[in-house]
C-alpha cells in the first residue's frame, strides 16, 4: 500500500513519457487521475490505521518495527566491507501518528496542485513529469523509516523544485531557484555526515549489524557506547543535533535561514507555491520530530529554550514583515514564516499538548496556506498584478471570491470555529504549561495581534471601500443602468469558475469541519505524540534529579 502511494506519480510520469507533447489535455488527465488515486489510497490507509497501536520507537525485546503500521521492509543494498563489517541499507516503509497525518496532507495538496496546474501552457509535458517526480519524493520522505532512504527522497525533491521554479516561475525565477537549491543543499550535506556517523553508532537488535533504521536509532539501548555518537560522547552528540537541526530548520524555514522562502514563493507559479507552503515546509518540522529529537533527547532537553526563542522570533518577525508588504503573495509568504513559528514553539514545549498542537498546526497550515496561495493565483490571473493598492471594493463585484477569502483569511488569523484556532490554542497551552517556554509563550501571543493587523488591513484595502483611481480593473455603467466590472486583459468569468471552486471548496470544508471537530486528524496523532514525549521524558526527569 505504501509503495503504491509513493510511486504512483512515477508510474503516471512513465505514461506521460509515452504521450506526445501536443496532447496536453491527456497529460493533464493522467496526472489528475494519479493524484486522485493517490488521495483514495491515503483515505484507505487512514481507514485501516489503528491510532491506539501507534508508536515512535521500538520497545526493548519487542518488534524492531515498534508499533508502526503498513510496514514494508526488504533488503535493498548489502555490501561486505571486510574488516569494517557490512553495509546494510533497507527499503523500510511504515506510518505512525506523526506520518499518517502528513501522508493525508500530501495527497490532498498534490491533488489540488494538479487542478491548479491546469492553466499551465508552457512545456506541459516537462512540467507534469517534474511535478509527479516531486509528488513521489514528498510522499517518500513521510513514510521512509530507513535514514538512507529518507535522505534519497529528501534530495530527490531538490531537482524537480529547482526546475519548476526556474523554468515556470516569474521574472527573477533563476535567482529564486538557485537560492532555494543552495540553501537546502547546504543543510543536506551536513545531514549526510551525521547520517553516516549514526550508522556506525547503532546496532540493529534483529540482525546484530549496523543499521540506518530510524526505529533502531530512536531506541537508545541500541547505541554502542564507544562509537562517535554513543551516549558517552556528549560533545559529538551535541554537534550532530545542531547540524541536523540546522538542516531541518532551513526547510521550515526558521530565522535566520528564512530568506530563500519569500523569493521562492513570489517567483514560483501558483501550483508550486501551493506545494511549497502546503507540504515542503512541513518536512523540516517533521524531520525534527522523527529524527532530531528522539535520536538526541538529552540535547533537545537542553535546547528547548533556544528552540522556543527562535519560534517566537519566527512568529513576531514574520508577522512584522507581512505587515510591511505591498505584494499580496509576499505577504502570504511571510505569514507562512510566522505560522511555522507556532510549530517550533509547540515542539519546544516538549509536552503532549505542545507537540500535538505543533503537529496539528502543520496539517492546518498546509490546508490554510494552500488555500491562500490559490486565492492569490486567482486574482493574479485576472488582474496580472499582486499589488494590494491596485484593488479596492472587490467584495461588491466578486462576492463568491470574497466569501472564500474570508474563510481563508480568518482561518489564518486563528478565528474560533476554524481549524487554525485549535492548533494554535494547543500550542499555547503546551508552551505555557512548560516552565522553560512560559515567558516565550507570553511574548509570542503578540504574533496573533500582528497577524490580525496585516490580514485585516489587506482585507480592508482590497475588498472594502471604493475602487481606487489606479485600480487594476474598470467599472462601467451598462445599458441596464448597473455597474459592470472588467479586469484589464481578462476575458474569462469574473468570479470563481468551476475549476477554481473545485480547488477551493474542499479546502474550505476541511478548514471549517476540523475547526468544529478536530478529532478525525487529532485522534490519529495522540498515541504517537505521547510515545515521543515518553522517549524524551526520562531525560528530563534525570536532569531534574
Amino acid at each position: 500500500m505504501l509503495s503504491l502511494i509513493v510511486f504512483l506519480p512515477i508510474i503516471a510520469g512513465l505514461v506521460i513519457l509515452a504521450v506526445p507533447s501536443s496532447q496536453k489535455q491527456i497529460i493533464r488527465m493522467v496526472s489528475l487521475l494519479a493524484a486522485v488515486v493517490q488521495m483514495v489510497l491515503a483515505v484507505m490507509i487512514w481507514q485501516g490505521y489503528d491510532p491506539s497501536l501507534a508508536g515512535i520507537t521500538a520497545v526493548a525485546g519487542g518488534s524492531p518495527e515498534g508499533s508502526f503500521q503498513f510496514i514494508e521492509r526488504l533488503p535493498w543494498i548489502s555490501l561486505d566491507l571486510g574488516s569494517m563489517g557490512s553495509m546494510n541499507i533497507e527499503y523500510f516503509l511504515g506510518v505512525d501518528g506523526l506520518s499518517i497525518t502528513m501522508v493525508i496532507l500530501t495527497a490532498l495538496v498534490s491533488t489540488i496542485g494538479v487542478l491548479s496546474s491546469w492553466t499551465i501552457q508552457k512545456q506541459v509535458k516537462g512540467y507534469f513529469l517534474l511535478y509527479n517526480l516531486l509528488a513521489t519524493a514528498m510522499m517518500g520522505c513521510f513514510v521512509a523509516l530507513d535514514f538512507f532512504l529518507f535522505y534519497v527522497f529528501w534530495e530527490l525533491m531538490l531537482l524537480p523544485m529547482y526546475f519548476l521554479i526556474g523554468m515556470w516561475g516569474g521574472p527573477n525565477r533563476e535567482y529564486a531557484a538557485i537560492k532555494f537549491f543552495l540553501y537546502t543543499l547546504f543543510g543536506s550535506v551536513f545531514m549526510l555526515l551525521v547520517m553516516i556517523a549514526l550508522y556506525f553508532s547503532v546496532i540493529d537488535p534483529l540482525t546484530g549489524n549496523h543499521t540506518f533504521s530510524l526505529v533502531a536509532m530512536a531506541s537508545q539501548e541500541n547505541y554502542i557506547h564507544d562509537a562517535i555518537l554513543g551516549p558517552d560522547n556528549a560533545m559529538w552528540r551535541t554537534v550532530a543535533f545542531i547540524v541536523l537541526f540546522i538542516g531541518f530548520a532551513i526547510k521550515v524555514p526558521m530565522f535566520p535561514f528564512h530568506t530563500w522562502l519569500p523569493d521562492a514563493h513570489v517567483e514560483a507559479p501558483t501550483p508550486i507555491s501551493v506545494i511549497l507552503a502546503g507540504v515542503l515546509l512541513k518536512l523540516g518540522t517533521y524531520g525534527m520530530m522523527r529524527i532530531n529529537f528522539p535520536l538526541f533527547p538529552e540535547v533537545f532537553q537542553a535546547s528547548m529554550y533556544v528552540i522556543g526563542v527562535f519560534g517566537a522570533i519566527n512568529i513576531i518577525y514574520g508577522a512584522f514583515c507581512a505587515l510591511a508588504q505591498k505584494d499580496l503573495k509576499k505577504m502570504v509568504a511571510y505569514s507562512s514564516i510566522s505560522h511555522m513559528g507556532y510549530v517550533l514553539l509547540g515542539l519546544a514545549a516538549g509536552n503532549s499538548e505542545g507537540m500535538t498542537g505543533a503537529l496539528y498546526q502543520m496539517f492546518n497550515h498546509g490546508t490554510i496556506t494552500a488555500m491562500l496561495f490559490l486565492l492569490v493565483g486567482v486574482i493574479y490571473d485576472r488582474a496580472h498584478t499582486r499589488q494590494i493598492e491596485k484593488f479596492g471594493g472587490l467584495a461588491t463585484y466578486m462576492p463568491v471570491y470574497f466569501g472564500v477569502v474570508m474563510i481563508a483569511w480568518f482561518a489564518s488569523l486563528g478565528l474560533p470555529g476554524l481549524s487554525g484556532f485549535i492548533s494554535e490554542a494547543f500550542v499555547f497551552v503546551g508552551a505555557f504549561s512548560a516552565e522553560v517556554t512560559r515567558p516565550i509563550a507570553i511574548v509570542s501571543v503578540l504574533g496573533i495581534v500582528f497577524g490580525a493587523a496585516y490580514l485585516l488591513w489587506s482585507l480592508q484595502r482590497m475588498f472594502l471601500g471604493k475602487r481606487r483611481e489606479d485600480a487594476a480593473y474598470d467599472v462601467e455603467i451598462g445599458a441596464d443602468g448597473h455597474e459592470h466590472i472588467h479586469f484589464h486583459d481578462w476575458k474569462g468569468k469574473l468570479d470563481l469558475d468551476a475549476r477554481e471552486l473545485a480547488m477551493l471548496v474542499p479546502l474550505a470544508v476541511i478548514i471549517i469541519f476540523l475547526g468544529i471537530y478536530p478529532m478525525p486528524i487529532m485522534g490519529l496523532m495522540t498515541t504517537s505524540i505521547n510515545k515521543l514525549v515518553q522517549v524524551l521524558a526520562p531525560v528530563a526527569m534525570a536532569a531534574l534529579n
